[in-house]
C-alpha cells in the first residue's frame, strides 16, 4: 500500500489565490470581488456585475455605459456560425453552445493573444455572443428562423427578446438579470477548475470557455435545475411530494437540488430565487410548483440540515425558467450564460501567474509484467 494522501476530488486542496470571489460555505456567505452576493442580486445589474468582475470594481456611470455599448455591439454573430448551428440543430442546447463558442473562435482575431487585455475584450464579446448562439440553435431546432438581437433591450431582455420574438416586460426581464447575476462567479468550481486547467496549457479563452461548457453539462454541477423541475413534473401537485420524496430517500436516492460541495449551511443565492419563484408563481396562477418545491425544503430535508444538507442556487431556479415558458434543455445554457465572465475572470488570473495544473495519480496496477508476444498468448 502506497503512503501517498489521496484527496479525493481535490476536496480541501487549495491551488492557488484569487481575487474573484469568496465562499464561506459554513455561513453560507458568497462574495464578488469582496461585495455580498444578496446586495448585488438586489441592488446591482448583470452589466454592472460583469464590470466588476473583469475589472475589480464597481463602474462609474460612463464606464458602465461603455460596456454596456460595447455588450450590445457584439451580439451578432456571423452567418457562417448560423449555419454551424443549422448543422447541429439536432444535438442538445449545451452541445451547440459549445460547438458555437469554438467555431466563434474562427472571426475573433484576438483568438492567441492571452493577455490581459485581450482576454478581457474576448471574455465581454463571448458574453455577448453566447446568448445569440443559444437563442438561435433553439429557434433553428424549433423550425423558426433566428431573431436578430435588439439593441434597445439590456443583456437579459435581449435573450429572452432572441428565444420568443417578443419583447419581455420589465418584470421579467429583472429576473432573468438576477439569475445571471447569481450564476456569474463561483471560485475553482469544477466548470471554472476545467477552464483554468485549459488555460494553465496556454491555449485560448475560447477552447478554456468550451472546457467549462462541457464540464458544465453534467448533472452533478450545472444540471441540477432541470432533474429538479423533472422531479416537480412528476410530483404534479403538492399532496404528491411527501410519498414521493420517501420512496427516492428509502431506495437510496437523492433529492435534486439540496446539498452542495462546499456549502454546509443554505446555499445564500437560493433566497433570492426562492422569493421570485414564489412571486412570479402566485402571478401567473401556477403556485403548485413553488408549494411543491417548498414542502421538499420544509417537510420533507428538513432532518438532513443536521447533516448540512440545504437547497442550493438550483433549486428553485428550474421553476422559474419553466414558468417563464424556457424549455428544460435551456436551463443549463442559461446556467452557462451568466457563467462566462466568471470563467474569463478564472483565464485572467491563471495567465497572469501561470504554472501547468498537472495533479498526480497514485498508481495502484501491478508493476514490471513481461511482455509476452501475441502469438505465445493462447
Amino acid at each position: 500500500m502506497s503512503d501517498v494522501e489521496i484527496r479525493r476530488g481535490l476536496r480541501n486542496v487549495y491551488i492557488d489565490t484569487t481575487e474573484a470571489s469568496f465562499v464561506d460555505g459554513q455561513v453560507g456567505k458568497l462574495l464578488y470581488r469582496g461585495y455580498n452576493i444578496h446586495d448585488l442580486a438586489e441592488k446591482s445589474t448583470f452589466e454592472e456585475v460583469i464590470y466588476l468582475l473583469l475589472y475589480g470594481d464597481l463602474p462609474t456611470r460612463s464606464q458602465l455605459g461603455e460596456l454596456d455599448a460595447t455588450l450590445r455591439a457584439h451580439r451578432a454573430v456571423p452567418d457562417d456560425v448560423i449555419q454551424v448551428l443549422r448543422l447541429v440543430k439536432n444535438s442538445h442546447p449545451m452541445d451547440a453552445l459549445r460547438t458555437g463558442v469554438s467555431a466563434m473562435s474562427a472571426f475573433d482575431e484576438e483568438v492567441e493573444d492571452n493577455s490581459e487585455e485581450a482576454t478581457i475584450r474576448k471574455g465581454i464579446r463571448l458574453t455577448a455572443q453566447a446568448p445569440t448562439i443559444v437563442a438561435a440553435h433553439h429557434r433553428i431546432r424549433n423550425g423558426l428562423e433566428p431573431v436578430p438581437p435588439n439593441s434597445s433591450l439590456n443583456h437579459a431582455g435581449n435573450f429572452l427578446y432572441m428565444l420568443s420574438g417578443a419583447e419581455p416586460d420589465l418584470e421579467t426581464q429583472k429576473l432573468m438579470d438576477v439569475d445571471f447575476i447569481l450564476h456569474a462567479e463561483h471560485s475553482s468550481n469544477a466548470s471554472a477548475f476545467g477552464a483554468r486547467v485549459t488555460a494553465s496549457t496556454l491555449s485560448d479563452l475560447h477552447s478554456a470557455v468550451v472546457t467549462g461548457i462541457g464540464v458544465l453539462k453534467g448533472p452533478w454541477h450545472g444540471g441540477a435545475a432541470e432533474e429538479v423541475m423533472k422531479m416537480a413534473s412528476e410530483i404534479g401537485q403538492p399532496e404528491n411530494a411527501e410519498d414521493y420524496a420517501r420512496n427516492i430517500l428509502d431506495n437510496g436516492g437523492r433529492i435534486m437540488g439540496f446539498g452542495h460541495r462546499v456549502y454546509k449551511a443554505e446555499d445564500p443565492r437560493a433566497r433570492h430565487l426562492r422569493e421570485r419563484s414564489q412571486t412570479l408563481g402566485e402571478t401567473m396562477g401556477q403556485p403548485h410548483w413553488f408549494q411543491i418545491l417548498r414542502y421538499l425544503e420544509e417537510k420533507t430535508m428538513v432532518p438532513y440540515r443536521s447533516r448540512g444538507i440545504f437547497v442550493n442556487v438550483d433549486f428553485f431556479a428550474g421553476s422559474i425558467y419553466h414558468l417563464l415558458g424556457i424549455p428544460s434543455d435551456l436551463f443549463i445554457p442559461i446556467f452557462a450564460l451568466g457563467r462566462i465572465p466568471g470563467w474569463t475572470l478564472q483565464c485572467v488570473e491563471q495567465y497572469g501567474d501561470n504554472i501547468l495544473l498537472r495533479p498526480l495519480l497514485d498508481y495502484q496496477g501491478p508493476m514490471d509484467l513481461e511482455y509476452v508476444p501475441i502469438e505465445q498468448r493462447g
